[in-house]
Protein backbone atom coordinates (compact mmCIF):
# COMPACT_ATOMS: atom_id res chain seq x y z
CA UNK A 1 0.00 0.00 0.00
CA UNK A 2 1.48 3.14 -1.25
CA UNK A 3 1.39 6.41 1.00
CA UNK A 4 -1.79 8.19 -0.91
CA UNK A 5 -3.54 5.21 -0.46
CA UNK A 6 -2.92 4.89 3.19
CA UNK A 7 -3.95 8.60 3.33
CA UNK A 8 -7.19 7.88 1.61
CA UNK A 9 -7.52 4.92 3.98
CA UNK A 10 -7.29 7.35 6.50
CA UNK A 11 -9.56 9.86 5.37
CA UNK A 12 -12.19 7.15 4.60
CA UNK A 13 -12.07 5.72 8.26
CA UNK A 14 -12.51 9.77 9.44
CA UNK A 15 -15.72 10.03 7.37
CA UNK A 16 -17.40 6.56 8.61
CA UNK A 17 -16.90 8.53 12.35
CA UNK A 18 -18.07 11.50 11.11
CA UNK A 19 -20.97 10.47 9.48
CA UNK A 20 -21.99 7.81 12.67
CA UNK A 21 -21.29 10.97 14.94
CA UNK A 22 -23.64 13.02 13.12
CA UNK A 23 -26.47 10.53 12.83
CA UNK A 24 -25.58 10.25 16.60
CA UNK A 25 -26.04 13.78 17.49
CA UNK A 26 -29.31 14.20 15.18
CA UNK A 27 -31.16 12.02 17.10
CA UNK A 28 -30.16 12.17 20.48
CA UNK A 29 -31.66 15.12 22.70
CA UNK A 30 -31.09 18.45 21.77
CA UNK A 31 -28.63 20.12 24.67
CA UNK A 32 -28.23 16.66 26.63
CA UNK A 33 -24.59 15.72 27.34
CA UNK A 34 -24.19 13.12 24.94
CA UNK A 35 -25.56 14.72 22.57
CA UNK A 36 -22.88 17.33 22.72
CA UNK A 37 -20.35 14.98 22.72
CA UNK A 38 -21.70 13.46 19.86
CA UNK A 39 -21.34 16.45 18.07
CA UNK A 40 -17.78 17.04 19.61
CA UNK A 41 -16.84 13.95 18.01
CA UNK A 42 -18.37 14.76 14.72
CA UNK A 43 -16.13 18.09 14.51
CA UNK A 44 -13.23 16.72 15.66
CA UNK A 45 -13.54 14.35 13.08
CA UNK A 46 -14.10 16.81 10.39
CA UNK A 47 -11.26 18.24 11.16
CA UNK A 48 -9.16 14.74 10.51
CA UNK A 49 -11.48 15.16 7.13
CA UNK A 50 -9.75 18.33 6.25
CA UNK A 51 -6.28 17.53 7.53
CA UNK A 52 -6.04 14.55 4.87
CA UNK A 53 -8.18 15.89 1.97
CA UNK A 54 -5.91 19.27 1.94
CA UNK A 55 -2.92 16.62 0.84
CA UNK A 56 -5.41 14.76 -1.13
CA UNK A 57 -6.19 17.64 -3.12
CA UNK A 58 -1.98 18.70 -3.84
CA UNK A 59 -1.59 15.59 -4.70
CA UNK A 60 -4.35 15.57 -7.66
CA UNK A 61 -3.06 18.73 -8.42
CA UNK A 62 0.55 17.87 -8.65
CA UNK A 63 1.33 14.32 -9.32
CA UNK A 64 -1.96 13.21 -11.42
CA UNK A 65 -2.43 16.38 -13.02
CA UNK A 66 -6.14 16.82 -12.75
CA UNK A 67 -6.51 20.50 -11.73
CA UNK A 68 -10.18 20.47 -12.14
CA UNK A 69 -10.50 18.02 -9.79
CA UNK A 70 -8.08 19.00 -7.10
CA UNK A 71 -9.85 22.86 -7.36
CA UNK A 72 -13.18 21.39 -6.99
CA UNK A 73 -11.91 19.55 -3.90
CA UNK A 74 -9.64 22.40 -2.27
CA UNK A 75 -13.14 24.55 -2.93
CA UNK A 76 -15.20 21.96 -0.99
CA UNK A 77 -12.93 21.72 2.21
CA UNK A 78 -13.21 25.78 2.45
CA UNK A 79 -16.48 25.56 2.63
CA UNK A 80 -16.58 22.60 4.97
CA UNK A 81 -14.37 24.84 6.95
CA UNK A 82 -16.48 27.94 7.05
CA UNK A 83 -19.46 25.46 8.30
CA UNK A 84 -17.61 23.83 10.70
CA UNK A 85 -16.23 27.23 12.03
CA UNK A 86 -19.98 28.61 12.23
CA UNK A 87 -21.16 25.23 13.92
CA UNK A 88 -18.24 25.27 16.94
CA UNK A 89 -18.46 29.25 17.45
CA UNK A 90 -22.11 30.11 17.74
CA UNK A 91 -22.58 27.57 20.42
CA UNK A 92 -19.62 29.06 22.14
CA UNK A 93 -20.26 32.89 21.05
CA UNK A 94 -23.63 32.70 21.94
CA UNK A 95 -23.67 35.55 24.02
CA UNK A 96 -21.38 37.69 21.75
CA UNK A 97 -22.09 38.13 18.49
CA UNK A 98 -19.30 40.57 17.92
CA UNK A 99 -16.97 37.51 18.65
CA UNK A 100 -18.48 35.13 16.76
CA UNK A 101 -18.86 37.32 13.39
CA UNK A 102 -14.92 38.12 14.24
CA UNK A 103 -12.00 38.00 11.99
CA UNK A 104 -12.35 34.59 10.73
CA UNK A 105 -15.24 34.44 10.34
CA UNK A 106 -15.38 37.27 7.63
CA UNK A 107 -11.78 35.40 6.31
CA UNK A 108 -13.92 32.44 5.36
CA UNK A 109 -16.97 34.52 4.62
CA UNK A 110 -14.64 35.82 1.82
CA UNK A 111 -12.74 32.31 0.70
CA UNK A 112 -16.11 30.54 0.27
CA UNK A 113 -17.55 33.35 -1.91
CA UNK A 114 -14.28 33.90 -3.72
CA UNK A 115 -14.09 30.24 -4.33
CA UNK A 116 -17.44 29.84 -5.15
CA UNK A 117 -16.77 32.11 -7.79
CA UNK A 118 -13.79 30.29 -8.96
CA UNK A 119 -15.56 26.91 -9.32
CA UNK A 120 -18.51 28.60 -11.19
CA UNK A 121 -16.17 29.80 -13.90
CA UNK A 122 -14.43 26.75 -13.91
CA UNK A 123 -17.49 24.90 -14.22
CA UNK A 124 -18.75 26.89 -16.97
CA UNK A 125 -15.09 27.14 -18.98
CA UNK A 126 -14.79 22.63 -18.66
CA UNK A 127 -19.01 22.47 -19.26
CA UNK A 128 -19.49 20.83 -15.82
CA UNK A 129 -22.64 20.93 -14.20
CA UNK A 130 -21.73 19.70 -11.48
CA UNK A 131 -19.32 22.52 -10.61
CA UNK A 132 -21.52 24.61 -11.98
CA UNK A 133 -24.46 23.64 -9.59
CA UNK A 134 -22.65 23.53 -6.66
CA UNK A 135 -20.48 26.81 -7.23
CA UNK A 136 -24.11 28.40 -6.03
CA UNK A 137 -23.53 26.78 -2.00
CA UNK A 138 -20.29 28.80 -1.53
CA UNK A 139 -21.62 31.92 -3.69
CA UNK A 140 -24.78 31.65 -1.10
CA UNK A 141 -23.27 30.88 2.35
CA UNK A 142 -20.35 33.72 1.83
CA UNK A 143 -22.48 36.35 0.68
CA UNK A 144 -24.61 35.75 3.45
CA UNK A 145 -22.13 35.48 6.37
CA UNK A 146 -20.82 39.07 4.75
CA UNK A 147 -24.60 40.18 5.16
CA UNK A 148 -24.76 38.79 8.59
CA UNK A 149 -21.16 40.19 9.23
CA UNK A 150 -23.08 43.18 8.68
CA UNK A 151 -25.67 43.29 9.96
CA UNK A 152 -24.82 42.01 13.48
CA UNK A 153 -26.61 43.97 15.39
CA UNK A 154 -29.98 42.62 13.62
CA UNK A 155 -28.60 38.96 14.12
CA UNK A 156 -28.33 39.89 17.36
CA UNK A 157 -31.55 40.90 18.24
CA UNK A 158 -32.69 37.73 17.01
CA UNK A 159 -33.72 34.74 19.76
CA UNK A 160 -32.18 32.23 19.51
CA UNK A 161 -29.72 33.58 16.74
CA UNK A 162 -27.04 31.32 17.66
CA UNK A 163 -28.99 28.01 17.39
CA UNK A 164 -30.19 28.76 13.91
CA UNK A 165 -26.55 29.56 12.92
CA UNK A 166 -25.62 26.00 14.66
CA UNK A 167 -27.83 23.67 13.24
CA UNK A 168 -27.70 25.48 9.69
CA UNK A 169 -24.08 24.87 9.73
CA UNK A 170 -24.02 21.48 11.30
CA UNK A 171 -26.76 20.80 8.02
CA UNK A 172 -24.02 21.73 5.86
CA UNK A 173 -21.22 20.06 7.57
CA UNK A 174 -23.96 17.06 6.94
CA UNK A 175 -24.11 17.69 3.14
CA UNK A 176 -20.57 17.09 2.81
CA UNK A 177 -20.31 13.84 4.79
CA UNK A 178 -22.76 12.58 2.89
CA UNK A 179 -21.40 13.60 -0.33
CA UNK A 180 -18.44 12.09 0.53
CA UNK A 181 -20.07 8.67 1.23
CA UNK A 182 -22.71 8.61 -2.04
CA UNK A 183 -19.81 9.80 -4.04
CA UNK A 184 -16.89 7.88 -2.82
CA UNK A 185 -17.49 5.46 -0.30
CA UNK A 186 -20.64 4.05 -1.88
CA UNK A 187 -19.36 3.20 -5.13
CA UNK A 188 -16.66 1.52 -4.05
CA UNK A 189 -18.38 -0.78 -1.91
CA UNK A 190 -21.21 -1.83 -4.45
CA UNK A 191 -19.87 -1.34 -8.21
CA UNK A 192 -23.31 -2.37 -9.40
CA UNK A 193 -24.41 0.79 -8.61
CA UNK A 194 -21.99 2.88 -9.81
CA UNK A 195 -23.20 5.46 -12.93
CA UNK A 196 -23.94 8.84 -13.92
CA UNK A 197 -27.54 8.83 -11.79
CA UNK A 198 -25.71 7.95 -8.45
CA UNK A 199 -22.77 10.50 -9.59
CA UNK A 200 -25.96 13.52 -9.58
CA UNK A 201 -27.87 12.19 -7.07
CA UNK A 202 -24.82 11.61 -4.93
CA UNK A 203 -24.22 15.07 -4.96
CA UNK A 204 -27.52 17.23 -5.03
CA UNK A 205 -29.77 14.40 -3.48
CA UNK A 206 -28.09 15.43 0.48
CA UNK A 207 -28.14 19.18 -0.87
CA UNK A 208 -32.04 18.54 -1.69
CA UNK A 209 -32.18 16.47 2.17
CA UNK A 210 -30.76 19.71 3.88
CA UNK A 211 -32.60 22.37 2.28
CA UNK A 212 -35.77 20.60 3.49
CA UNK A 213 -34.40 19.74 6.93
CA UNK A 214 -33.21 23.54 7.16
CA UNK A 215 -37.01 24.23 6.53
CA UNK A 216 -38.72 22.25 8.91
CA UNK A 217 -35.92 23.11 11.40
CA UNK A 218 -36.09 26.57 10.96
CA UNK A 219 -40.33 26.57 11.27
CA UNK A 220 -39.81 25.39 15.00
CA UNK A 221 -36.69 27.37 16.04
CA UNK A 222 -36.01 30.54 13.65
CA UNK A 223 -38.74 33.09 14.85
CA UNK A 224 -40.75 34.99 12.54
CA UNK A 225 -40.99 38.49 12.39
CA UNK A 226 -43.82 40.59 13.10
CA UNK A 227 -44.81 43.14 10.71
CA UNK A 228 -44.55 45.68 13.31
CA UNK A 229 -40.95 44.49 14.36
CA UNK A 230 -39.77 44.40 10.38
CA UNK A 231 -41.07 47.67 10.29
CA UNK A 232 -38.94 49.41 13.07
CA UNK A 233 -35.68 47.36 11.87
CA UNK A 234 -36.31 49.06 8.53
CA UNK A 235 -36.80 52.72 10.00
CA UNK A 236 -33.55 51.74 12.45
CA UNK A 237 -31.39 50.73 9.09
Amino acid sequence: MTAYQMLVACHVGIGVIALASFWSAAFLRKGSPLHRRAGQLFLLAMCGILATGLPMAAYAWLVRERPVGAAFLAYLLVITAAGMWSAWRAIRDKHDVARYTGPVYVALAWLSLLSGLGVLVLGLRVGSPLLTGFSAVGLFAGGDMLRKRMQRERLAARPRWWLVEHYTAMLGNGIATHIAFLGIGLPRLLPGVDGTALHYTAWFAPLAVAIAAKLLLDRRWKPRVRPRAAAALGQAG
